[in-house]
């Protein structure tokens, strides 16, 4: 096989080339104007970011996992205190709760949507819990309304984990906007991805907006002032928020091929559904970006190994729970049986704005042809 004739899972070179002259003026703008940190390109991308998440406020920092950690600091989160996260979800979320010196209490996903179950979610809350973290996974939004109103009556906050599910909506709200803050991440390979690492905090809260910014900066708003001690120096920088300038106006017409290939995707392989094989299922109230089309089925293994023999990459999110991973032995014990189904089962067809049609096909028909003796 021709590496021509590979799918890659995600052609991040491909995506970027084709964006190549417009960086290469964001990477002059900024060498020419001297200016690297916390500058005029951070400011017109945090204003330009929290329009896309309709708030009022975004906070550029380092990654993902420090603008969770940021998030629940400026909270006030710390020893002694829960929150509760989703048991099926990447490590970032739970290690952000660690970070605070306060405890992950993983709850079960709903099985269909893999996001938070409200219902678990109200059993886990005790008087020490303070926040509900729900994670918007592969592009899907969690079912906020009852979980903001469990957090009302319980007096708990809602700190979205949005970093799979930039502009997603949720009963036409976009996500990041849907709870008290939320965090996410421009990893190269997000929706919308820098050209390294990168995160923003977003939010309605003035004074929580205030915080992070500080906190972000050494405790610091004002040079060689340091108000509380920060402890952290988490700034996205300059050059990565020209790039994300730069991406930023194609989210929507990308975030739109993927929703076409999935459609193509699961109306293509909806006759097979079965014992071997469950399709991604969104809830009509929701709107995914897609951020990975993720399957299910007790043959993985196999099948893996027959996409890769038929040049197609997939990928595992995620091949260990967070329950089981050697940072946590504390939870070993625990008993998580949607999580460990979900880890064994789950599987990530190549999907991203640079596939074709003819790309989906293929995966379709090579997924057809492994399943045609098992569906006997």
């Amino acid at each position: 096989m021709t590496p021509s004739s590979l799918i890659p899972f995600f052609p991040l070179g491909d995506m970027n080339r084709t964006l190549r002259e417009p960086l290469h003026k964001a990477l002059d703008r900024v060498l020419d104007s001297g200016w690297f940190i916390l500058g005029p390109e951070l400011e017109a991308f945090e204003s330009e970011f929290a329009a896309l998440c309709e708030t009022q406020h975004c906070v550029g920092v380092g990654n993902g996992l420090e603008a969770l950690r940021l998030l629940l600091q400026a909270s006030g989160i710390g020893p002694g205190d829960e929150v509760i996260v989703p048991s099926h979800t990447f490590i970032a979320t739970w290690l952000a709760v660690s970070a605070c010196g306060a405890t992950p209490v993983p709850v079960e996903p709903c099985p269909d949507t893999f996001t938070l179950d409200p219902a678990r979610t109200e059993d886990a809350i005790t008087p020490r819990t303070r926040v509900l973290m729900p994670v918007h996974l592969y592009g899907q939004p969690a079912d906020m309304d009852p979980l903001n109103n469990l957090a009302r009556r319980h007096g708990l906050l809602v700190i979205e984990d949005a970093a799979q599910a930039q502009g997603a909506l949720y009963k036409g709200r976009r996500v990041g906007s849907l709870g008290h803050a939320a965090a996410t991440s421009f990893y190269p390979a997000k929706n919308i991805g820098a050209l390294g690492d990168g995160g923003a905090v977003v939010t309605n809260d003035a004074e929580l907006a205030a915080r992070v910014r500080k906190l972000r900066n050494y405790g610091s708003e004002v040079k060689y002032r340091h108000e509380i001690p920060g402890g952290c120096n988490s700034r996205l920088d300059e050059l990565q928020a020209a790039f994300l300038r730069v991406k930023l106006p194609s989210l929507e017409a990308d975030n739109a091929r993927r929703q076409a290939l999935a459609t193509r995707y699961t109306k293509a392989l909806a006759p097979w559904a079965g014992p071997a094989l469950t399709l991604p299922f969104v809830a009509e109230d929701r709107c995914s970006v897609w951020h990975l089309y993720v399957i299910r089925t007790p043959h993985r293994k196999a099948l893996r190994a027959a996409l890769t023999k038929a040049g197609i990459d997939t990928a595992v999110h995620y091949p260990t729970p967070v329950h089981k991973q050697l940072c946590y032995p504390e939870f070993a014990g625990l008993r998580l049986p949607l999580a460990d189904r979900m880890a064994d089962e789950v599987l990530s067809l190549p999907l991203s704005p640079m596939m074709t049609e003819d790309d989906v096909d293929r995966v379709v028909q090579t997924v057809q042809a492994f399943l045609r003796p098992l569906m006997r």
